[in-house]
């Protein structure tokens, strides 16, 4: 009886030795016997038809005969020989060519005896042939598990080179699974298996090797698809529960002058059914004496800001101060500007603490707030400097959170002697599959409605080929009153080259919108940040009537009069990127238009992400067609792009047994939300094994 397990070493399993384990070990990060088992196909091919030699076609696919070799021959070239062999049906003749191994192949091979061979077709000179075919004898393909379907396993120029090929793989699968096959121990609860008529595992991972049928095939993939997001979203759930029963916070029972006094008296639009809706979610959490930690998405535009705001004054009026830190000092100084205005009826102190704040003003602020004199402060990362102490910080609210550091944030949680609440605010649209997955244990509000009165932009592509009637369009538009923003992509590999494009375009801009008619603006990374100000102070005020910049303008600057945005070299951006880029205009009544200028040579990829924005206004359905192009790890960035390290399942592809998977958990745990119950044994069993393996969420606030 052997006694070879999962994580017995690769090394161990026979046929490969040392040698082979080190390359499986480099080359495809197998070290164990489990690693094998979960090295999945991504793709098959059908075994089950066999064609004849006079059906064959001139194209590249992969196919199967069955016939007799009835002649061999090498053939001396230039450097070394060929073996041709001659294969035969009962339909016609094809050669069989192979250029390595010759020798050892002569005398290997069994004429007039029935083989089955696979490969593709060359057609050449009006004649087939088929090179380095795989062939087994008849007899021997037989006998084999049964298998339908031939898995194509993933592999290295590196691992063909050392004679490694998807047969060998196959094989050492085969002999694996006749190794460990009856030790493969079921992983889920009998009740999920059966709710979700789920194939036991020992024959999900039979039928992914070596698939007996299409519908076998088919259900393997989604049992094993099913468990791997079905343990993240239970790692997930446990992590969220575990958090609130850890994290005390403050409960905010009152709801008082400060709250309702500005909602009757100074709100100055009436709210949007979603903004209510998240209003009333964020108030539920902070009546609890929990820690709030929830994740505000909404689309640019969407009025975020208010709700923030409304939030503020609910801390206060349970005498707790609020704080909202942003990534940038000009969008900190915008939140404070557009904060304190709507504030300027009562008797709320807000102020604005930046990297530029002066050391006698500094000091100032620092007192305030530590007396309580402050109630609202608005800053950058200058809020999270030790020397800032609140009297009593109840809320902090962070915007666009993937720009600060896990590190950064949690210093916000040392602010009082309870963690504050936590608001986290984005205007990047996280597709829902995404959110599910990664910041699945945050409690997520989505603001999915524009302000009434508000006009969807017009988004239109244009060719370089048509700038001149881009020009002429934008002179319309100044003629109306209106003031047009042109970005130039920041090129990272090259500070100059950004620079020389960003110099050029304003110099044909200038030429074309000359003094004294026009005056032009313009922004660059070069600039000093006082010559910044006062360029975007002049846009701001109406003095100049386009702003020529790089991305500068990306996240921040709001002038409701801009009515136009000129993106160009449009294919450099991502499509989330051109989103944000739509957003800066469209902000006040007039209609607004984004053109996306780019050259006449487009990937397909490209071609997609202007399709998409000419189509679609929705921030979510962009970040949906973002995700499917550019995959999970590009949108997370590189800090949590290992996070999910799926070896099945594609969240993209797969969002359907996703929502299943959390679906499922979901109703495991409110079952037996500590999971003590018997039937849950070995899902703990199997939770407990997978946490040893990784820290999965540690790097995920």
């Amino acid at each position: 009886m052997n006694t070879y397990s999962a994580k017995t070493s690769i090394g161990y399993l026979k046929g490969i030795g040392a040698a082979k384990a080190e390359l499986l070990n480099s080359e495809l990060r197998i070290f164990t016997f489990g690693d094998l088992l979960n090295f999945f196909p991504n793709r098959y091919i059908d075994r089950t038809k066999f064609f004849k030699v006079n059906e064959l076609q001139p194209n590249t696919a992969e196919i199967q005969l069955v016939g007799k070799i009835i002649r061999v021959q090498e053939i001396k070239q230039k450097r070394g020989s060929r073996l041709v062999a001659t294969f035969q049906d009962e339909t016609g003749n094809l050669d069989l060519v192979w250029f390595r191994g010759a020798k050892w192949l002569k005398d290997s091979i069994k004429t007039n005896t029935p083989y089955v061979i696979f490969g593709r077709i060359n057609f050449f000179k009006g004649t087939f042939s088929m090179p380095h075919p795989e062939m087994e004898l008849l007899s021997e393909h037989k006998n084999k598990l049964g298998s339908a379907m031939q898995a194509i396993y993933p592999s290295t120029e590196k691992l063909s080179s050392r004679g490694i090929s998807n047969k060998v793989i196959s094989k050492w699968i085969h002999q694996l699974l006749s190794d460990i096959g009856n030790k493969i121990q079921e992983s889920l609860p009998e009740e999920v298996i059966k709710n979700n008529n789920l194939l036991e595992k020992k024959q999900a991972y039979l039928n992914v090797h070596f698939p007996k049928n299409y519908d076998l095939l088919t259900r393997a993939q989604f049992r094993l698809k099913f468990e791997e997001l079905f343990y993240i979203q239970m790692q997930l759930l446990l992590k969220k529960s575990t958090r609130k029963a850890k994290n005390k916070g403050y409960s905010f029972d009152n709801i008082g002058d400060n709250f309702l006094g500005f909602y009757n008296n100074n709100l100055p639009f009436e709210l949007t059914g979603a903004q209510k809706r998240v209003l009333k979610e964020i108030r539920k959490d902070m009546s609890n004496p929990i820690q709030m930690n929830r994740l505000l998405q909404g689309d640019v535009g969407s009025g975020k800001t208010i709700v923030g705001l409304l939030t503020m004054l609910i801390a206060l009026d349970n005498d707790f101060q609020a704080s909202l830190i942003a990534p940038t000092e000009i969008l900190a100084t915008q939140h404070f500007q557009s904060i304190q205005d709507l504030l300027k009826e009562t008797d709320i102190k807000v102020r604005l603490l930046t990297g530029s704040t002066k050391t006698k003003a500094r000091r100032i602020i620092h007192e305030e707030i530590e007396s309580g004199e402050t109630h609202i402060l608005i800053g950058t990362h200058a809020v999270l400097e030790d020397k800032v102490k609140f009297k009593n910080l109840g809320l902090a609210i962070i915007d666009e959170q993937h720009r600060f550091g896990v590190e950064q944030r949690s210093k916000m949680w040392m602010k009082n002697e309870l963690p504050p609440h936590v608001l986290v605010m984005t205007a990047t649209p996280i597709p829902r599959t995404l959110a599910m997955s990664v910041y699945g244990d945050l409690d997520v509000s989505v603001i999915d409605e524009l302000p009434p009165g508000r006009k969807a932009i017009v988004t239109a592509h244009r060719y370089d080929n048509h700038r001149l009637s881009v020009f002429k369009f934008m002179r319309e538009e100044i003629e109306k009153g209106r003031q047009v923003y042109v970005v130039y992509p920041l090129i990272e590999e090259s500070e100059n080259m950004t620079y020389k494009d960003l110099m050029d375009g304003y110099e044909s801009i200038v030429r074309e919108f000359p003094l004294p008619k026009y005056s032009v603006s313009i922004v660059h990374g070069k600039m000093k940040p006082q010559d910044k100000d006062y360029e975007m102070q002049q846009f701001s005020e109406g003095k100049t009537q386009i702003m020529v910049a790089t991305t500068v303008i990306e996240v921040g600057v709001n002038v409701p009069n801009a009515s136009v945005m000129v993106i160009e070299s449009a294919e450099r951006f991502g499509l989330s990127q051109l989103h944000q880029l739509r957003g800066r205009v469209g902000r006040g009544a007039e209609q607004s238009y984004c053109i996306l200028m780019t050259g006449s040579k487009l990937s397909s990829d490209g071609k997609v992400r202007m399709e998409t924005m000419v189509k679609t206004n929705d921030g979510f359905e962009i970040a949906e067609v973002d995700l499917k192009l550019r995959g999970p790890g590009d949108l997370m960035g590189k800090q949590q792009s290992g996070v999910l390290n799926l070896k099945i399942a594609d969240i993209v592809k797969d969002n359907q047994i996703l929502m299943l998977a959390r679906q499922t958990a979901q109703e495991v745990l409110q079952d037996d939300y500590n999971l003590q119950k018997e039937k849950n044994r070995i899902l703990v069993a199997t939770l407990s094994e997978i946490m040893k393996k990784k820290t999965l969420w540690a790097n995920i606030s």
